[in-house]
């Protein structure tokens, strides 16, 4: 296991001083009085509580970099070098860009994805909002599932309220859901998600009312962290107006002393919290129900890093209500939004989660129940990820759900758009050895402009930058399934994984690459 500091991370911009330093606190060994920085506590005797966030906050993408005992890393994929499923064992059909990486979920009113990866939520947060025509028409164009985040609606500037405290405007929402829609060619979907303020705020009733919304997501949680969705707010008015809306905004923007520290510059920004949700069955039944008399013809679930106890309760309520996707997403997610100590050291890795998730629905599915059509999500990046995932969660495990790695490309794309237009010091070396236009940069420039036409000129190169990014997982895996002779993703199994350690065979229950296919080998060696 690498050494992982409590007291000094890159995401907080904080660093030892010493070269040694205690394991275990990350305080330096040799803590010097007079030292003139750089950690953790150091800082936070100046700037305090600013010192729970990466930084800077709002312009960054921060994930956890805590190195677990076993992680995904610990599997590798088999390759076989006989037999095909899905296609038949002839070397000119069996190819491997023959190879179909679409995914379908849902009970009733199923959703195609060309692959099997949705974005993460993208909700109330500034790289959400900066970055939201590269994010949606990305995924549109991709042909995948995309998340609204929570709180959309709460934090619409321009938002309106009926006489009943319920949305009657959200010029940011209705943003949200026409950029989406305007490229969407019957792949994937909107969903939207729900908080407790945004069920108060009546927020369900308004987009399938208003905007058509057919896709609803109730949210328990999130790998990154046990408490609601935060901002940072600049303003101490805005950070009033959010209080009067209902939010949980810290420091309390109407007491003096901290209005004067904001009006004299060393409090730089108001923090607005959702409150805590509080699970039950009885409830969690009567709200499934309520949104699917509103017209939802989809109900989806994301649930969080909880231990085996909560995780059966989303399981099996979700079997009962026929949710049609639960989402679980495991320890260390985030998109950097959330406190950095909560990232690195709360909840159940994914790999742990995961593992208790298919051991807990094969067991339903072994009663005789409808298992609900799962996703796993917590810190994927890649093609073998993706793989990895689908194959530890078969046959339950449909998609993956991707934070970091889907909004990475938008934003870059975003900032090419920028640089060929000369700002910030014009391209990069590292952008410019591709040309000059976007035509020569984007290797999918083209293969868009055929299918959309002149529309492409239009398109935020953000989104061009998602689609090839999307587009580089999808031949990724087709290369992966290939060798691994699965040619539709439905016949993706947990034969098709292995274990590099006993501990990771102990945790997932996937076989230790020594005892892989060994009876069968043996009997081969015997005949």
């Amino acid at each position: 296991m690498n050494l992982h500091h409590p007291n000094a991370n890159d995401a907080l911009q904080t660093s030892n001083r010493s070269r040694n330093v205690a394991p275990q606190s990350g305080i330096c060994s040799r803590c010097l009085d007079g030292c003139r920085g750089n950690c953790d506590m150091f800082h936070a005797t100046f700037r305090g509580r600013e010192l729970l966030y990466p930084s800077p906050f709002g312009s960054i993408t921060a994930g956890a970099d805590k190195d677990y005992p076993v992680d995904y890393s610990h599997l590798n994929i088999m390759g076989y070098a006989m037999g095909a499923k899905g296609v038949a064992a002839d070397p000119d059909q069996a190819t491997f860009p023959s190879v179909n990486t679409e995914t379908i979920f849902g009970v009733t009113n199923k959703i195609k994805m060309k692959v099997p990866v949705f974005t993460g939520a993208l909700g109330s947060t500034d790289i959400a909002r900066k970055n939201w025509e590269h994010f949606a028409i990305g995924a549109a164009i991709s042909g995948i599932v995309l998340v609204c985040g929570e709180n959309v609606c709460g934090i619409d500037p321009e938002l309106e309220l009926n006489r009943d405290g319920k949305v009657s405007k959200s010029p940011e929402m209705d943003r949200r859901v026409r950029e989406y829609r305007k490229y969407y060619d019957g792949y994937g979907d909107i969903l939207v998600q729900m908080n407790v303020e945004d069920t108060r705020n009546g927020v369900a009733e308004y987009v399938i009312d208003k905007l058509g919304v057919e896709t609803i997501e109730l949210k328990w949680g999130q790998g990154a962290k046990c408490i609601g969705g935060e901002i940072k707010v600049n303003s101490l008015n805005r950070a009033l107006e959010l209080k009067k809306r209902g939010y949980i905004v810290t420091p309390d923007p109407e007491v003096p002393a901290f209005q004067a520290a904001f009006k004299a510059g060393p409090l730089k920004q108001f923090e607005r919290h959702s409150r805590l949700g509080f699970i039950d069955q009885e409830g969690f039944m009567k709200e499934v129900e309520r949104i699917r008399k509103m017209g939802a013809k989809r109900i989806t679930l994301k649930t969080g890093a909880y231990p085996m106890r909560e995780l059966a309760m989303a399981i099996r309520w979700s079997s009962d209500a026929g949710i049609d996707l639960l989402t679980i997403d495991g320890a260390p997610g985030g998109t950097g939004m959330s406190p950095w100590r909560m990232m690195c050291e709360w909840g159940i890795p994914s790999i742990y989660l995961h593992s208790m998730a298919y051991e807990l629905c094969d067991r339903l599915a072994k009663r005789g129940k409808r298992v609900p059509d799962i996703a796993f999500a917590g810190g994927f990046s890649s093609e073998d990820h993706v793989f990895k995932a689908l194959a530890l969660g078969a046959p339950y495990c449909k998609a993956v759900c991707m934070g970091r790695a889907l909004m990475i490309p938008g934003m870059v794309g975003k900032n090419a758009e920028k640089w060929l237009r000369g700002e910030d010091k014009g391209l990069p070396s590292t952008v410019a050895r591709y040309g000059d236009t976007k035509e020569e940069i984007f290797m999918n420039y083209e293969v868009l402009k055929e299918k959309y036409g002149k529309d492409v000129e239009t398109f935020p190169l953000g989104a061009i930058g998602i689609f090839s990014a999307v587009d580089k997982l999808k031949v990724g895996l087709q290369q992966l399934m290939a060798g691994s002779r699965n040619w539709e993703v439905k016949y993706i199994s947990r034969q098709d994984i292995f274990s590099l350690t006993e501990e990771c065979t102990k945790v997932t229950g996937i076989p230790y690459v020594m005892n892989a296919f060994r009876e069968e080998a043996l009997a081969i060696i015997d005949a």
